[in-house]
């Protein structure tokens, strides 16, 4: 229950410290596992003194235990060996301070962290976190490779050498961190938060050497684990050899088998990408080459065709067809010409000979009366009557007469 207090009704550190106390006894006994991180087992002693630590959550809590109980164990189990204790919370009232009673402690085998291990890979699976959709490409040529492991480490050097032997001009922004150990997840967290919030890193390669199943055992740690999936830069996992698989394997977009393979997989060779352009530009080159080669053919078949060869042939065939039909048509229009002159000095003839000139200049003469009429029988005049004669050269003046006596006319 809450306390009734006031600045001038204070309660007294006693008072505080044993209702704590208090409170701590009802919590009952509780099963609690963690990793030992000290301990203090001096000869003589009838009570054991042990620091147990949650490696995921950077806590830890005091044990304390009776020599009987720890000497049960006191084989397999040392310091950073994994436990689960059955405690009973105490509280110290006059130091203020928690800590637990073991009434047993058991170590955690490999089996058991295989087992563990296993419950929380389908959990995180069930997630999504493991899901290759979410898989972040590597960039082809990177500015700065974060590296996080431990300090002046084997998987430093391997890392540091590959990449920089592959490509010299690479960058590293490193962080020495615990690879092992109770301070390790905290530390490895850190860092690759630090370096995901680096705008100029492009890729970060976690890498530890190979070592047992408890040594390897943060890189399966849930919090490191969401940790990596939450990442915006691409990681790369390189812990241990390739039989090793912790969990940062599987959520990291891409795992290595080993930090020499890691930094492979990072930056490219050098010489196999000059070498790969030199075989791209010699392709490029042979494909220009051939391209041009067939342009030529093709060009040298077009000038050799009789057109190309003689282009004046063409204009002076289309002349000669011109001048041949020209000449022909001068010719048809002759023809036609003459034929029509032909047929014009024919139809003249006929007109002129059917004309009444040719008729007068036969020796006709035209009679007509002074009206203008044509004296056609003898009976349209009568004696007396001034008629004009015609005739081919002329015409003149001529008078009707009597009829003599067996002539006719006039």
């Amino acid at each position: 229950m809450a306390l009734n207090t006031s600045a001038e009704a204070p309660v007294p550190v006693g008072e505080v410290s044993r209702l704590i106390g208090g409170w701590i006894d009802r919590l009952g006994a509780v099963w609690v596992e963690g990793q030992i991180t000290q301990m203090s087992r001096r000869p003589g002693q009838g009570v054991v003194f042990m620091t147990l630590r949650d490696p995921s959550y950077d806590i830890s809590v005091s044990v304390t235990c009776f020599r009987q109980v720890f000497d049960a164990v006191a084989d397999v189990v040392s310091e950073g060996a994994h436990v689960v204790v059955h405690a009973k919370p105490e509280w110290y009232a006059p130091r203020g301070q928690l800590s637990l009673r073991a009434a047993e402690i058991r170590p955690v085998g490999v089996g058991q962290l295989l087992v563990r291990l296993e419950q929380l890979k389908r959990s995180l699976a069930a997630e999504g976190l493991f899901a290759p959709g979410r898989k972040k490409a590597l960039p082809f040529l990177p500015h700065r490779v974060g590296l996080v492991c431990g300090r002046a480490s084997a998987a430093e050097r391997d890392v540091l050498e590959v990449a920089r032997r592959r490509w010299p001009a690479v960058r590293f922004e490193v962080r020495n961190v615990a690879v092992q150990g109770v301070h390790a997840v905290p530390q490895v967290v850190q860092a690759v938060k630090e370096l995901d919030a680096l705008a100029e890193v492009d890729v970060i390669v976690v890498a530890r050497g190979g070592g047992s199943v408890e040594d390897l055992l943060p890189f399966s740690d849930e919090q490191l684990v969401r940790t990596v999936a939450e990442c915006r830069t691409p990681v790369v996992s390189a812990i241990g050899h390739e039989p090793d698989s912790p969990l940062l394997d599987l959520v990291a977009d891409l795992r290595a088998s080993t930090p020499t393979d890691a930094a492979k997989k990072v930056v490219p060779d050098v010489g196999e990408e000059l070498e790969r352009v030199r075989q791209l530009r010699d392709r490029a080159l042979r494909t220009v080459r051939g391209l041009l080669e067939r342009e030529e053919r093709g060009l040298a078949h077009a000038l050799a065709r009789p057109a190309m060869e003689h282009p004046q042939r063409m204009v002076d065939e289309r002349e000669a067809e011109l001048t041949a039909l020209a000449a022909r048509g001068r010719r048809v229009l002759g023809h036609l010409l003459d034929r029509a002159d032909s047929e014009l000095s024919h139809t003249w003839a006929r007109v002129v000979s059917l004309s009444p000139a040719a008729t007068l200049e036969r020796g006709y003469a035209v009679l007509q009366r002074t009206d203008g009429g044509v004296v056609r029988s003898p009976a349209d005049v009568r004696d007396g009557d001034a008629l004009r004669a015609r005739v081919s050269e002329g015409e003149f003046a001529v008078r009707v007469e009597p009829a003599q006596e067996g002539a006719e006319g006039a």
